[in-house]
């Protein structure tokens, strides 16, 4: 097995650099430009979500929880759910291997949390069980072509449920997504995903600006994640073709959905968080396979996605060593723009407005972590016994990937109504450890040849 640097690490390196920030007031008033000119509110304040962020979740009724996934994503949000609020106990655990378990199982001892025998639970089915032992919440991280399916279960037993990134592979699962969380917002549950920058101080506070008209109208922007390869195993004796597939599930599309909707969907939501989640009308894209080493995904890709009344995202996102790497993105307006690196808000002259005081925010919070802090927002609705569900939301940003990646797949220009409405399903037809028809996984060429 060779592993390479995770979107975790790279996040954390990031963050040393400034890319990642806390809330705290802003360094400089605002102003609409060099004259000064009255800010006009995209949108009223009781138009749009902005979570409360203390560094801890209310103290509240006692909460059991399950994970489904007990691989790296699944085992680090359980651990950001116990820092994030008191009062939690581990009750339940599903994975599709054991030995996955049984490393998150032995974790857990580390922070008092022991979980029965009658609590783990092994196989494709194992999500049915754990929703059906008598949790209250539920993290769903398993790869994410299964997601949509374990948040719809849940739902319907009433069950609270933490989804990560991306909700969605393909457009059948988006209208799993799309329905369940109709059906959540019915029955007043909680649901976040993992869309870690909704709770991260500083995009927090800048999503704030941006919405009460600092950079007037938005006409556009550009996102970005390029990094180095990301991690991927060898296959090992013994492994049928469904255990490398899943074991190796980054690197298969039919799993992660390719790295614009696994990864990049990050970036592609933050502009349509701050846009107000008006989705693209259609988009035109390139991408290719020049350094993967398995599975059958690209390792590049470039979109112009257009929006209504003529608005383009350019979105761009690689993994690939030995390259210029950005993680980041940039929202622009008719009286100025908004760019994460810095965590600054520019007037069309370039001059710095505002900017988001770090160190104010140091001193007035203890917890910064963005994938803390999503659980506290979780569990404070849980405990007031508030509606939220953000799975639409990030629904909508998963399909945008999902329409990025078919667009360079084919070369041809995909409409939002085209791709939502798609006879497009990944899920192979038996779910067991046996073969599977690899001759199928094919690196997609656009275009024809002569």
């Amino acid at each position: 097995m060779s592993k390479k640097m995770d979107r975790r690490s790279f996040l954390g390196a990031s963050a040393k650099l400034g890319v990642a920030g806390l809330v705290g007031a802003p360094v400089l008033t605002a102003c609409g430009g060099k004259g000064g000119d009255k800010m006009v509110p995209l949108r009223n304040p009781d138009e749009y979500y902005v979570p409360e962020l203390p560094d801890k979740a209310v103290e509240g009724k006692a909460l059991k929880v399950g994970v489904i996934g007990c691989g790296g994503r699944g085992s680090g949000a359980i651990m950001n759910l116990l820092a994030a609020a008191d009062g939690i106990t581990v009750t339940a655990l599903g994975d599709v291997f054991e030995d996955r378990l049984n490393g998150l199982r032995e974790a857990l001892k580390g922070q008092n949390q022991n979980v029965p025998d009658e609590g783990c639970f092994i196989g494709f089915d194992a999500y049915k069980k754990v929703i059906d032992s008598g949790v209250d919440m539920v993290i769903v991280a398993t790869p994410p072509v299964f997601r949509p399916y374990h948040f719809q279960y849940a739902t319907e037993k009433g069950v609270h449920s933490f989804l990560e990134k991306p909700i969605a592979v393909d457009a059948k699962g988006y209208r799993t997504i799309i329905a369940a969380a109709k059906q959540a917002e019915a029955k007043g549950l909680s649901n976040v995903c993992g869309t870690q920058r909704h709770h991260q101080r500083c995009y927090v506070e800048a999503f704030k600006k941006i919405q009460e008209g600092m950079i007037g109208e938005i006409t556009g922007g550009n996102v970005y994640w390029n990094q180095g390869m990301l991690w991927y195993r060898e296959r090992e004796k013994g492994w049928s073709d469904m255990e490398w597939n899943i074991r190796d599930w980054v690197n298969w599309k039919w799993l992660s959905g390719d790295h614009i909707v696994e990864q990049h969907v990050h970036n592609i939501d933050v502009f349509n968080w701050m846009f107000g989640y008006k989705h693209p009308v259609k988009c035109v894209a390139f991408g290719s396979r020049h350094r993967r080493i398995t599975g059958d995904q690209y390792d590049n890709f470039s979109v112009d996605f257009e929006y209504e009344n003529g608005v383009h995202l350019h979105s761009m996102c690689r993994q690939i060593d030995g390259c210029a790497n950005n993680v980041s993105e940039t929202v622009r307006g008719t009286k100025g723009y908004w760019s994460s690196v810095d965590n600054a808000i520019r007037n069309l002259q370039g001059e710095i407005i505002w900017q988001f005081d770090q160190e104010a925010a140091g001193a007035e919070f203890q917890q910064h972590d963005p994938y803390t802090l999503e659980h506290v927002d979780w569990v404070n609705h849980i405990r007031k016994g508030t509606t939220h569900v953000e799975a639409g939301e990030c629904g909508m940003s998963s399909l945008c990937g999902i329409m990025g990646r078919e667009a360079a797949y084919t070369g041809k220009e995909v409409t939002w109504d085209e791709i939502s409405a798609a006879e497009m399903d990944y899920m192979p037809e038996k779910l067991e450890l046996g073969p599977l028809d690899l001759a199928s996984y094919t690196v997609q060429v656009p275009g024809t040849g002569k």
